[in-house]
């Protein structure tokens, strides 16, 4: 099915009970997910906070929405405070609590970030912030949403951050995967990385590949076969065991002092690591 526009979203009904909202314009790119069950309808992120999310879910599904958070970065929590009902995993309870002010907000709607697309109007970057929440409950390893008549797993997938999980949905054989892989850049070089952490992540889905039809992350293509699974476990296995990057950069994270990174190009994906944190 062709994605339809809604002014700042791009919204993509693939079927099985299952929307993408996807923010193209911004150059995170980032992807949220709709599951629907009987009775209510995961909200799988709620993206960049740019405009009203929470309107948007409203005119998609009549079923109660529930927040379900891979994880707390600033482009998955921008709406999660407009729902009453919001869960995340224990270690990124702050994300939500924090909010993201605008001095560390403002910065990130700069043009280059825009690839040149005007922003809606009732949104000021001068002004705009995320607002603080709290959450209404926490989510692990082994815990499962009950949507009616359909649930989904909880997997923790560390990694890229601390508080990283991914949601399976075993009626479709779908994973919806967040930040714990996607093609392009795997960012393993922020302050809560962790590169050991994202090794035992992808060797468990890689190990888990047969019981996944496919595999939707929150960034770049998707889906991803679950057979590239198993090429990037195998890919970051050589990066451990010593593989010279392709480069070396120095990435501005925020930090008074820009971050060394080595990257490795391998296939489809990019591993982008702290330089010297990694490997035996």
């Amino acid at each position: 099915m062709e994605p339809d526009q809604h002014g700042w979203f791009q919204v993509r009904d693939i079927g099985e009970g299952i929307t993408i909202i996807a923010e193209p314009l911004h150059a995170e790119g980032v992807k949220s997910y709709l599951v629907e069950g009987e009775r209510d309808v995961a909200v799988i992120d709620t993206g960049l906070g740019v405009a009203d999310f929470a309107a948007l879910v409203r005119q998609l599904s009549d079923r109660d929405p529930l927040v379900i958070q891979t994880h707390g970065h600033w482009d998955h929590i921008g709406h999660t405070w407009a729902f009453e009902r919001r869960l995340i995993h224990p270690s990124e309870v702050y994300t939500l609590q924090r909010g993201f002010p605008n001095a560390m907000y403002r910065p990130l709607f700069s043009p280059q970030r825009l690839r040149g697309a005007a922003l809606p109007p009732e949104f000021d970057p001068e002004t705009a912030a995320i607002p603080a929440c709290e959450p209404t409950g926490t989510l692990d390893h082994g815990d499962v949403v009950d949507l009616g008549g359909r649930t989904l797993e909880v997997l923790h997938t560390p990694g890229h951050s601390p508080g990283g999980i991914s949601f399976l949905d075993r009626q479709t054989g779908t994973l919806f995967a967040g930040d714990a892989i996607n093609y392009g850049g795997c960012w393993l070089f922020l302050p809560r990385s962790d590169a050991a952490a994202f090794r035992a992540t992808i060797r468990m889905l890689a190990e888990m590949s047969d019981q996944f039809q496919a595999i939707y992350p929150s960034h770049e293509h998707a889906p991803i076969p679950p057979s590239d699974l198993r090429f990037a476990h195998e890919a970051f296995e050589e990066v451990w065991a010593g593989r010279e990057p392709d480069s070396r950069i120095r990435w501005d994270i925020g930090f008074p002092e820009k971050v060394p990174v080595d990257v490795h190009k391998m296939g489809e994906f990019n591993f982008l690591l702290r330089e010297g944190a990694y490997g035996e």
